[in-house]
């Protein structure tokens, strides 16, 4: 089976063609993009994109799908690593730092490959000192090649230029997260490395009254920090206080916690089982076609993440012709309470999946 590398500028092209038909052709263009060997027969793509009686859209199989076949990748929109990690990932794979291949690459290398292939490169940039609370802030970042230090540009030029540890140490102090995707996010769209409604096909969560006050209070702090920097209002004119507020509400029920493998090689079980054990999230993460699956307690799709923030879905069991894939949003192996509790005030509905009506 040849897997979906799913590019999120391919589907930026979906902004104003939302129907299913156009969904499919570009999966199908996905499926065969960078095969091997011309003489092939192009593939259908063994996944659609359709509607589901009750939970909106869903990625459902037009194929035999088995056990362990890895159904497609997917590069984020965007990501950001968590701040426990900001010094030991990739500021822009989140790969850990000095892991840029497989183990059992490692194995195979001498001492003075390892140490020459795998030298991290350090960018480095200082906050104003007279701002304040930047004083002896640690503004270095690290990237794990040269080509995340050159696709970072789409944002990095644009943050370093400002000081963010107000709005940084707010996140902080409130045990925020995803402000730091919209955060760089911003910084994509002031580029023009991506266009402000790059993440308008995705399904927003409800919001109430008091979450729409505290997100305003973080887009003042951010558009304020853009504006001590130098950027005058018709440069942010596009960041406006709606748009803030409707790409968190996205970013709310859509971002996946990104938890390494930490590059290990063996059997989906196992690669399966370290991304459950990651002591912690190394990043966040929003990616376009990984956000159409729908939540099973029991899921016929694991997510995994090697050694970067680049996605791949391995099917957990066989999968005919016709079936929805589900991935599992959260914890499974919580009690049936506690799962409904979570997936309710996190993303909003009650789960009617097999495991939870049989009350497991």
């Amino acid at each position: 089976m040849s897997p979906l590398n799913i590019s999120h500028r391919q589907w930026l092209l979906m902004k104003d063609k939302r129907s299913l038909s156009f969904l499919t052709r570009v999966l199908w263009f996905s499926t065969n993009q960078g095969q091997e060997g011309e003489a092939m027969a192009p593939l259908p793509p063994p996944i659609r994109v359709g509607f589901t009686e009750n939970a909106g859209r869903g990625i459902f199989a037009t194929r035999k799908i088995s056990l362990g076949d890895l159904i497609h990748k997917a590069q984020p929109v965007v990501a950001h690593p968590s701040p426990a990690y900001l010094h030991k990932v990739c500021y822009f794979c989140l790969k850990c730092v000095g892991m840029r291949t497989s183990a059992s690459s490692w194995r195979s290398m001498s001492n003075e490959e390892i140490s020459l292939l795998h030298e991290p490169i350090t960018a480095h940039y200082a906050c104003n000192e007279s701002s304040p609370g930047s004083s002896g802030l640690d503004r270095s970042f690290r990237f794990c090649s040269v080509e995340c230090e050159e696709h970072s540009k789409g944002f990095f030029e644009i943050e370093k230029r400002a000081d963010w540890s107000t709005f940084d140490e707010h996140c902080r102090m409130n045990g925020l997260k995803y402000p730091f995707l919209v955060k760089r996010l911003a910084c994509m769209v002031l580029s023009g490395a991506e266009p402000a409604d790059c993440l308008d096909i995705l399904q927003p969560a409800s919001l109430s009254p008091g979450m729409i006050a505290r997100m305003e209070e973080e887009f003042e702090l951010l558009r304020c920090t853009f504006m001590e920097a130098g950027f005058k209002d018709e440069k942010i004119a596009i960041l406006t206080k709606q748009w803030y507020v409707g790409v968190l509400a996205r970013i709310r029920i859509n971002a996946f916690r990104i938890e390494l493998a930490g590059g290990i090689s063996g059997d989906l079980l196992s690669m399966a089982a370290a991304s459950v054990l990651a002591e912690a999230a190394v990043g966040n993460a929003v990616y376009i076609l990984p956000s159409f699956y729908n939540h099973d307690c029991d899921p016929n799709v694991h997510i995994l993440w090697l050694e970067d923030v680049n996605a791949r879905l391995k099917a957990l069991r066989d999968i005919e012709a016709g079936e929805e894939l589900r991935i599992c949003y959260i914890d499974a192996s919580m009690s049936h309470n506690a799962r409904q509790s979570i997936l309710y005030e996190g993303f909003g509905f009650r789960c009617h999946c097999f495991q939870c009506m049989s009350g497991n």
